[in-house]
């Protein structure tokens, strides 16, 4: 492949992310993201031979982002593990606000179990930090950290998707997804001390 190739390959990728952010993912079709990338709709087919190969691609990017954002936010020394989990859990509910599209397409069954592209792999380093985290923070009652972190995930997942439907509003009567945050890691952490 040559750097034509490597352009055009990050180039389809990128047209993706963008169209994700300002479309949805009802946007993201081979002949959409050709047409708007300036190229023939069979040139993606050169370096994604299968439309879930160029949606795992871009969902990838958004694995890559809000891991690097996990990270970042968890970096402060002067936290608690319990208080990085809460700056963590805020910052997976920001990224599926602020990133629907993207936060659908990753969450997406089809593209994780076809792990083209290494997209399983890409989507661990994120559950490892929650993992540690939750291994330091001590959680109660001799749960496995791994079985944790499981919960807790899935608590924050169901959080964000519920929250961007207004479906927990409307149940709870509150604005504040930061208290149903709160909730979320004092049912899998116990109370704060």
């Amino acid at each position: 492949m040559d750097a034509a190739d490597g352009g055009l390959k990050a180039r389809l990728v990128q047209v993706g992310v963008d169209l994700l952010a300002q479309e949805g993912i009802q946007a993201l079709s081979l002949r959409e993201i050709a047409r708007q990338a300036g190229v023939s709709h069979g040139a993606p087919r050169r370096h994604f031979p299968t439309h879930l190969e160029l949606l795992s691609a871009i969902a990838r990017e958004g694995f890559l982002t809000l891991t690097a954002t996990a990270t970042r936010t968890v970096e402060r020394t002067d936290l608690s593990a319990r208080a990085k989990l809460g700056v963590l859990g805020g910052a997976y509910l920001d990224f599926a606000r602020d990133n629907p599209g993207m936060f659908e397409l990753m969450s997406r069954h089809d593209l994780l179990e076809s792990n083209r592209l290494g997209l399983r792999e890409t989507s661990l380093p994120l559950f490892a930090l929650l993992v540690d985290l939750i291994t330091e923070a001590g959680p109660p009652g001799g749960a496995p950290p791994r079985v944790v972190a499981g919960a807790l995930w899935a608590n924050l997942h169901g959080i964000a998707q519920l929250w961007r439907w207004g479906s927990l509003q409307l149940a709870t009567g509150t604005d504040r997804a930061d208290a149903l945050l709160q909730a979320a890691l004092d049912a899998h952490l116990g109370p704060a001390r």
